[in-house]
């Protein structure tokens, strides 16, 4: 696997405890490794007020990291919806303050449908509904991209993104068609695909991938999950997204570092308002 430099990892969640039980030192010692090295650049996503003021801890310690902040589907069926939000407005402040919290984006967001419930609650999808258009109103309020979670909710997601025409952003991690692919462009988005595009019975994501323009393409880990082929199934870091490149790169016909340089130079546009 030839190696990539300069890498922009465009969702991860370093907070995550499952880097402490599976790691020795934590997110801290891969990250001193990768991050600076051959990975310059990680948006650490939050899902929750706790997370996202996390997310932001972290972002702080590292000069290449950056944070969202948001309410995920999931997440919400456990809070207070009046208080979380509340939270969030808080965390997410002013422009002053986004600038030293390095915050990026309002995310994670959006509607997931794949369970019936989520522990001994039941899914909530009205909740959900409510939650993520509270969050895309304020993004459009606050001119922030939004970092889209979208599982087996794909018509809803759609419908209500055209609701918010001003709100621009990234499908997460995009499991959807080359055809929905294809409708999330012509509205200005931005589509990611992460080590999922990688497995050997994920034609259809690759797809996908083939269906957008390599302008409008970013790559992430979703660590500490979704580990590329071959590591499915373990423990996952930026330092894999390399996999990840090689097969955005093989779609394209290019070197997987070609592949590393238009998606970081896409990331820095969508999150840090960076031309090309």
């Amino acid at each position: 696997m030839p190696v990539c430099n300069r890498i922009f990892d465009s969702h991860a969640h370093y907070f995550d405890a499952r880097f402490e039980r599976e790691a020795e030192g934590g997110a801290d010692a891969i990250l001193h490794t990768i991050l600076g090295r051959t990975v310059e650049s990680v948006v650490n996503v939050g899902t929750n007020p706790e997370t996202s003021r996390r997310a932001i801890a972290q972002a702080a310690r590292y000069p290449g990291m950056y944070a969202a902040a948001g309410i995920h589907p999931e997440d919400c069926h456990f809070l207070d919806e009046a208080q979380a939000f509340a939270e969030l407005k808080n965390i997410l402040g002013n422009d002053e303050s986004r600038k030293q919290d390095k915050i990026v984006a309002i995310g994670e967001i959006g509607l997931d449908y794949h369970t019936e419930a989520f522990g001994d609650i039941p899914l909530d999808k009205a909740k959900e509904m409510r939650v993520f258009r509270a969050q895309l109103e304020l993004a459009g309020e606050l001119d922030l991209p939004v970092i889209i979670h979208d599982r087996d909710a794909h018509g809803d997601i759609f419908e209500t993104i055209l609701q918010y025409p001003g709100v621009r952003g990234v499908m997460h991690s995009f499991s959807g068609s080359p055809e929905l692919a294809r409708e999330y462009i012509k509205r200005g988005w931005y589509i990611s695909f992460s080590g999922t595009i990688t497995f050997r019975n994920a034609a259809r994501v690759r797809e996908a991938a083939a269906a957008v323009p390599r302008d409008r393409l970013l790559v992430e880990t979703d660590c500490p999950y979704l580990a590329p082929h071959p590591f499915r199934g373990q423990l996952n870091h930026s330092g894999y997204l390399e996999y990840t490149l090689a097969a955005v790169a093989e779609l394209w016909g290019v070197s997987p570092q070609e592949a590393a340089d238009q998606t970081r130079k896409n990331a820095e546009r969508l999150f840090l308002g960076k031309s090309l």
